[in-house]
């Protein structure tokens, strides 16, 4: 079974699981609640950026501290050895066993030994090896690896832990969490008594000092690495830094994201050899560092990926992650799990094990809100896939399309119309299509799919008449691909509220699409492609401001652009000289509002949209609960002003719905990719709506649009969902004049 095929089957055996699904939805709520007391009182956004500078200066001397950690460390009476692959840090373990007569390890958790397989390398050697941390310890019964980096057997209920304890101890376990734990310490007691060697890993370790800390909630990391006569900790070369200090600004953050409490139970620093117990009285107790690289070093020397070493493996991103909360571990990771797992995964294992855990990566950047070292996991990942498609390059149906497609603008828009056209007997004339044939089925499965516009926007355009009032502009008018041949109705409210406020819209006609799904699948080549054309229509329009009604679009015009032309002097100055000029809608119409602005004189009753859209219902208020795009959130910064416009409006209701940034599951061509995560998603969107009470959904993305109009009509629910343009455009035309106010000089 190929790679892709083989995790679509690991997505649908995880999907229909549902007590995955419930353990992992319990604790991802469970987490949320916890965190944001803890961090109560802390400034976040201070302690992560002081993590975040404390551990990259940790990577650019990653050198440095080693050979200063080694120093302090051999003076204290530890032995350092520097193992180069995971096969020298096996080996050097496995032979020191040996030379102790060590028949059993005990192991506090350690994922680099996950990393390095040394459980199988020692038991291969005859040496016993039983993991003492209790999730590892299940796991291990039940001959699985770990499904997150910190809770390692998150993914099992009571009953199956049962079921495991029983098997493998020969003796009926109830499902009782209390015999449970009694059961693991009567078995791990025996254990720590017979062990010749403990193991473990470490969460920091001081170049100061040579002092390891391992942070846990349990005491058997301690027991392990006192009780036996040698100790051995594997720490990977991320771990160093340089003093006590940034080793307790750390600490500050480590509890408080990985599971939501001011400090964690047990921190253990260990400095140098110290005595033990042997028979007849004490004795030197042998301490053996091994600094593990296999990868790292490389890593450090990257300039983009040298930052995933700032991780401090709190495993925050995977509690938050809406992927990662669906599948787990088992299917997003390898060893290491989630985003974060696959950008460590193609370093420390290969790019090849890296390639089908990087997929799985929405790109709704959560991750990058909550992580206290400000690593931008998604950012990562889409340099991650950049380098595979250089190595190995695109597949076959993307190549087709994005090269000999996406980057023809005519031939792309001039299939788009025939499109529209070969349609009809899909979409019986309707806005939707209900149902795909054959093997397209599962993509309208969930969700139905909106009809291609007869009339593209950029039709509709030059049919306009001209704006009467138009006394300031011009503002050029980017639709991005959906607005402009799928929701041009959202164009026309867009140019309509901008004509309010005075503004002439142009719309520029040789652009076309921004390159966005080229850039999240990795090609470069083809982004760089379209970003020139779009540069030289926007140019040519010689606007004051670009406006898009779409974030995805605005975040690759301001952001992406210039990224993608670092190299080039004269295109990359083109390309910032027009991010400058880059306004989301909402953000602008939102800034051309007086400090004197009421709002809308008139009553409730947007239009209804050409596109099926529109609310298309009167009454004396309307409910209008708001869905934040990721895009727009977590990229540009916005959520509180198309709220405010909305609020604005005289009889409209703002209600809010749980979690009204949790992603909605389109993701561009993720969807198609992953059609079933992708309805997942959306379901629970949906519930959050329907909670609500809402009679129309407002969104400011129109591929966020497309996925909850298209979800909500499948359901055959009564609930519209609008573009904020749509909305504003609807009370504008009962009015008597803009509905936020004049424009501002």
């Amino acid at each position: 079974m190929s790679g892709p095929a083989r995790l679509r089957k690991d997505i649908e055996k995880a999907l229909s699981n549902p007590n995955l699904a419930g353990a992992l939805e319990r604790f991802a709520e469970a987490y949320l609640v916890a965190r944001r007391k803890t961090y109560e009182g802390v400034d976040f956004e201070r302690l992560r950026a002081e993590v975040s500078r404390l551990k990259a200066r940790a990577a650019q001397d990653i050198g440095a501290l080693a050979d200063r950690f080694e120093e302090e460390a051999r003076r204290r009476g530890a032995v350092v050895y520097r193992a180069a692959t995971a096969d020298d840090a096996c080996r050097y373990i496995a032979d020191l066993a040996g030379e102790r007569g060590v028949r059993t390890v005990v192991k506090a958790k350690s994922m680099a030994s996950e990393e390095i397989g040394l459980n199988t390398h020692l038991e291969g050697a005859g040496v016993r090896v039983v993991e003492t941390d209790l999730g590892e310890w299940i796991i291990q019964q039940a001959g699985q690896r770990p499904s997150h980096m910190v809770m390692p057997a998150i993914h099992l209920t009571r009953e199956e832990v049962s079921r495991i304890f029983s098997e493998n101890l020969g003796e009926e376990v109830p499902p009782d969490i209390e015999r449970l734990v009694k059961v693991a310490r009567r078995e791990l007691r025996k254990a720590f008594f017979e062990a010749g060697m403990g193991l473990s890993g470490a969460n920091i370790a001081v170049a100061e000092t040579g002092s390891i800390f391992i942070v846990t909630n349990e005491g058997n990391a301690r027991l392990a690495t006192t009780l036996p006569p040698v100790h051995v900790a594997l720490v990977g070369y991320e771990k160093l830094v340089s003093s006590l200090a940034d080793a307790a600004t750390i600490l500050k953050a480590l509890p408080r994201s990985a599971t939501g409490q001011q400090a964690a139970t047990y921190v253990s620093v260990i400095t140098g050899s110290t005595p033990t117990y042997r028979e007849g009285g004490t004795g030197p107790k042998e301490l053996h560092i091994v600094l593990l690289d296999n990868g790292r070093l490389e890593m450090a020397r990257d300039p983009v990926f040298k930052e995933a070493l700032q991780c401090i493996r709190c495993a925050s991103c995977l509690n938050v992650c809406p992927v990662y909360q669906l599948v787990g571990g088992h299917v997003y990771g390898h060893i290491y799990t989630g985003g974060i797992g696959a950008i460590l995964t193609a370093f420390l294992e290969g790019m090849e094990q890296g390639y089908g855990p990087q997929s799985l990566c929405i790109g709704c950047r959560r991750c990058v809100e909550f992580c206290p070292a400000e690593v931008d996991i998604p950012g990562l990942i889409l340099e991650l896939r950049k380098r595979l498609v250089e190595g190995r390059g695109l597949p076959f149906p993307q190549r087709a399309v994005l090269r000999g497609v996406l980057r023809k603008r005519r031939l792309f828009h001039a299939l788009l119309r025939v499109a529209s056209k070969a349609q009809k007997p899909l979409s019986k004339g309707g806005p939707f299509i209900t149902r795909l044939p054959l093997s397209l089925s599962p993509l309208s499965q969930t969700r139905s799919l909106p009809a291609l516009a007869e009339v593209p926007l950029r039709d509709r355009v030059r049919r306009r008449p001209a704006a009467e009032a138009a006394t300031r502009g011009p503002l050029a008018l980017y639709a991005g691909c959906l607005v402009d041949f799928v929701y041009p109705s959202v164009g026309e409210a867009v140019l309509s509220v901008l004509e309010a406020h005075g503004y002439r819209g142009l719309f520029p006609d040789e652009q076309t699409c921004c390159g966005a799904p080229a850039i999240y699948l990795g090609d470069v080549e083809t982004a760089r492609e379209l970003a020139m054309q779009n540069i030289e229509a926007l140019e040519a329009s010689e606007a004051r401001y670009v406006i898009t009604a779409c974030p995805t679009c605005a975040v690759t015009l301001i952001e992406d652009f210039p990224r993608l032309f670092g190299d080039d002097p004269h295109w990359s100055a083109r390309a910032r000289r027009l991010a400058e000029k880059v306004r989301d809608f909402s953000a602008f119409v939102h800034g051309l509002r007086t400090a004197s602005t009421s709002g809308a004189r008139a009553g409730p009753g947007p239009k209804a949209a050409e596109d099926g859209n529109g609310p298309g219902r009167s009454g004396p208020r309307l409910r209008v609960t708001y869905h934040d795009a990721c895009h727009l959130k977590r990229r540009l910064g916005i959520s509180r002003e198309p709220r405010e416009l909305i609020s604005s409006l005289t009889g409209v209701e703002l209600v809010e719905m749980a979690e009204p940034d949790r992603c909605c599951g389109f993701g561009g061509s993720y969807s198609l990719r992953f059609p079933e995560l992708s309805a997942a998603m959306l379901e629970r969107k949906l519930r959050s709506i329907e909670v609500t009470g809402a009679d129309l959904v407002a969104v400011d993305c129109p591929g966020c649009l497309l996925q909850i109009a298209g979800g909500l009509d499948k359901k055959g629910s009564a609930v519209k969902v609008e573009h904020t343009a749509q909305i504003l455009a609807g009370f504008l035309s009962r009015s008597d004049g803009p509905p936020c106010g004049e424009p501002l000089q």
